[in-house]
């Protein structure tokens, strides 16, 4: 069984206009002249998705959406279905992301259903687990994590392509990173988890590390013990910064 590429995602959260676009074009053509060794995609707000999957044509840059319903249709106002992104270029779409389980109440089954969904609509969903300051200190994360994994991830996941985010909800923004053993201690009971509801096919998804990765600690946590990408959030607004961490893959 093959080991995926590693995966280098960009999440621009709510952050970026059209002139933000600059930076895109910019990171296609540094793209086109290095052949980096990773998958690369970004994941901006949904009002520039369109615009950029259209700049990312025939690129190496792949295209996701940050959030989707996991209804396909309705009277949901403000929401986006799995479809529409798919309709608008997207090819990844980010679920479950620790601003949407404590900013929406999103639970585990909620997150399970939108996956569902991105599957349907041919998405590869990229699925985000972490725990909490307070989880962390109470000596839960562990527990906290994998029971997020085993909640998170329907049965229909079986054999089809998807990737795991662990972000440690407190590192996210504030410049705090955990010990590579602490990541690698993670990432190990992550990959634990996976194997034991799919079997051999749960060695095969790539786990993501997501917790204010930048240039400067990039090599690192890549190179740690199931660390097979990573979900980058500020530093992946400003090309030559994200170029910093798509290098150390």
């Amino acid at each position: 069984m093959s080991t995926p590429r590693p995966l280098i995602a960009g999440n621009w959260k709510m952050n970026g206009l059209a002139a933000s676009l600059g930076e895109v074009r910019a990171l296609i053509g540094a793209l086109e002249d290095r052949s980096p060794g990773c998958r690369v995609a970004i994941c901006p707000p949904a009002t520039l998705l369109e615009r950029l999957a259209c700049s990312a044509t025939g690129s190496a840059l792949e295209v996701g959406g940050q959030d989707c319903r996991a209804e396909t249709t309705g009277a949901f106002t403000g929401d986006v279905s799995a479809e529409m992104l798919r309709d608008c270029g997207a090819n990844l779409v980010i679920l479950g992301h620790s601003e949407r389980r404590a900013g929406y109440g999103e639970s585990n089954s909620v997150v399970a259903s939108k996956v569902e969904a991105a599957l349907m609509a041919g998405l590869e969903p990229i699925v985000c687990v972490g725990e909490s300051l307070t989880e962390r200190e109470a000596g839960t994360a562990l527990s906290v994590v994998t029971s997020q994994v085993r909640g998170s991830l329907p049965a229909v996941l079986a054999g089809r392509i998807f990737a795991v985010a662990y972000e440690p909800v407190w590192a996210i923004g504030t410049g705090l990173t955990p010990t590579i053993e602490q990541i690698e201690e993670m990432h190990r009971a992550i990959r634990e988890t996976l194997t034991q509801m799919f079997g051999e096919a749960g060695r095969v998804p790539p786990i993501l590390y997501g917790g204010s990765v930048k240039p400067s600690n990039a090599s690192e946590i890549l190179g740690a013990c199931e660390v097979g990408g990573a979900l980058v959030g500020g530093a992946s607004l400003k090309a030559v910064d994200f170029l910093g961490i798509i290098s150390a893959a």
